[in-house]
C-alpha cells in the first residue's frame, strides 16, 4: 500500500498554477483558507464585484476539502430536530434545518451551473443500522426529519445487502438527495471559477499574524502586509492560533481512508451497484463508496501518532473485508487521512469576535455540503447581510470542554 498517497490525486484534473504574493496588498475582503468554505466565499464575493483575496498556507485543497470522503450528505449530524432546536434556538431552527436539507441540491446545482468536472452524482446516501436498537432510533428520527422536508426512505436487511454488498446490518435509511463528488476535483474547480470571476487566490501564503489597525485588518503574509476591511476565517479542522480562542472551540479528529486498485467484475459487482454512498450507525463509523473506475474506497476514524503521523490503518484493513465479503484478499493501493472538526452541539458555528472578522467552521464530518453553505453565508455577511438574515446564529466563542487547553 502506498503511504499517504490520496486516491483523489490520481483522478483529479490538474489544478490552477498558484499565484504568489509579491508585495503588499490592499483589498476589501481577505479570506484565510483555500478549501470548500473559502473558495465558495471567494466566488460569491468576486461575482458581486468585491475585491477579495484568498490566502492558503499550502496548496489549494491541501486540507480536508481535498482529502475528504467526498460524500454529499444533506443532514446535520444531530439525531433529532429537537436537538437542533436546542442548539440554535427557535429563531434559527427552521432556517438552518432548511439550509442543511437543501445543501446537497445546492451543491449539485452549483456544479452544473459552472460545469465543474468532479464526477458529481446524486444517487442517494444509505445509512446502515448496525443493530435493531439503531434501526428503531434511525427510523423514528428520519420520520421527524421527513416532516421538515427530508427525503428519507426505509429499507430492510435484505435491501441493505443488495444495495451495498455489506453483511450484518439490520436495516437502513436512504436519503435520496445525497450523493458524491470527487472532492479534490471539486475544490480545484471552485478555485478555477473563482479566479475567472476575479478573485485573487494565493497558495503557499500562510497568514502569520492578524491585527486591527484603524478601520482595517492587517494580515502578515510571507513578509508582506495585507490590509482588508473584512476578514473571513475558513480553516475548519486546521484552525490555529491566528484568532485567539477560535481553535479551542473545536475538537479535531483524524479521518482516514483506503482505496483498492480497480476490482474485477466478481468483486466489484456486489459493492454499491446502484451508486449510493454508504455510512453506518456504529460509534466508530465506517463510510464507503464505489468509484467510476472500479475502485472501492473505505473510510473510518484514525488517530494522530506522537510524531504527527497518522495511525489506525490496521483496524480499517480488518473491518472492510469483515463487512464486505467480496473485499477479502483485495490489494489496497492507497491510504490517506485528514482532519475533521467537531463542535459540542454537532452544529457548524459562525463567530464574529470583532467587527469585520467572520469565522465559520465546525462541520462535524458533514463538510462537503455544509461548508459550501457556510462559505456562501459568510460572503453574504461580508457583503452587508444582517445577522438575522443568515441561517446560522452568530455565537459567542466557548472552548470545547473535552479539548486539552494546552493544545
Amino acid at each position: 500500500m502506498q503511504q499517504s498517497d490520496a486516491f483523489w490525486n490520481v483522478t483529479a484534473p490538474v489544478g490552477e498554477q498558484g499565484q504568489s504574493l509579491g508585495g503588499d496588498l490592499t483589498c476589501d475582503v481577505a479570506i484565510v483558507g483555500g478549501g470548500f468554505t473559502g473558495l465558495r466565499a471567494a466566488l460569491m464575493l468576486a461575482e458581486a464585484g468585491t475585491d477579495c483575496a484568498l490566502f492558503e498556507a499550502g496548496d489549494i485543497a491541501n486540507g480536508a476539502s481535498g482529502r475528504s470522503g467526498g460524500q454529499v450528505n444533506p443532514m446535520l449530524p444531530v439525531p433529532k430536530p429537537d436537538d437542533l432546536r436546542a442548539a440554535v434556538g427557535p429563531k434559527y431552527f427552521e432556517t438552518l434545518a432548511e439550509a442543511a436539507l437543501r445543501s446537497a441540491d445546492d451543491l449539485f446545482e452549483l456544479v452544473e451551473r459552472y460545469q465543474i468536472q468532479c464526477e458529481a452524482r446524486q444517487k442517494g446516501w444509505l445509512r446502515a443500522d448496525h443493530c435493531e436498537a439503531a434501526r428503531r432510533v434511525s427510523q423514528e428520527n428520519a420520520k421527524l426529519w421527513n416532516k421538515l422536508g427530508a427525503t428519507f426512505e426505509f429499507v430492510g436487511r435484505d435491501d441493505v445487502t443488495r444495495m451495498t454488498g455489506a453483511q450484518g446490518y439490520a436495516s437502513g435509511t436512504v436519503n435520496t438527495r445525497g450523493g458524491a463528488v470527487q472532492p479534490l476535483a471539486l475544490t480545484r474547480g471552485l478555485d478555477r471559477v473563482a479566479r475567472a470571476a476575479g478573485a485573487k487566490i494565493f497558495s503557499h501564503a500562510p497568514v502569520g499574524k492578524l491585527r486591527r489597525e484603524g478601520d482595517h485588518w492587517i494580515l502578515a503574509v510571507n513578509g508582506h502586509r495585507v490590509a482588508a476591511r473584512t476578514v473571513i476565517i475558513a480553516t475548519n479542522g486546521y484552525t490555529d492560533d491566528l484568532v485567539p480562542g477560535l481553535k479551542r472551540t473545536l475538537l479535531p479528529l483524524t479521518s482516514i481512508q483506503i482505496a483498492t486498485e480497480p476490482l474485477d467484475a466478481d468483486r466489484l459487482g456486489p459493492l454499491c451497484p446502484e451508486g449510493h454512498t454508504i455510512s453506518d450507525t456504529r460509534r466508530l463509523i465506517m463510510y464507503c463508496r464505489r468509484e467510476p473506475g472500479g475502485q472501492f474506497i473505505y473510510g473510518g476514524m484514525g488517530y494522530r501518532t506522537p510524531t504527527g503521523g497518522i495511525g489506525g490503518w490496521s483496524w480499517l484493513l480488518k473491518d472492510a473485508p469483515r463487512i464486505f465479503p467480496s473485499l477479502k484478499g483485495v490489494k489496497w493501493a492507497y491510504r490517506w487521512g485528514g482532519t475533521v472538526a467537531l463542535t459540542p452541539d454537532r452544529v457548524p458555528h459562525l463567530f464574529e469576535p470583532q467587527s469585520g472578522l467572520i469565522c465559520g467552521l465546525g462541520y462535524n464530518g458533514r463538510g462537503v455540503a455544509m461548508s459550501l453553505v457556510m462559505g456562501r453565508e459568510m460572503a453574504r455577511r461580508a457583503l452587508g447581510a444582517a445577522t438575522e438574515d443568515l441561517p446560522f446564529p452568530v455565537s459567542s466563542m466557548k472552548p470545547y470542554a473535552f479539548r486539552d487547553p494546552q493544545v
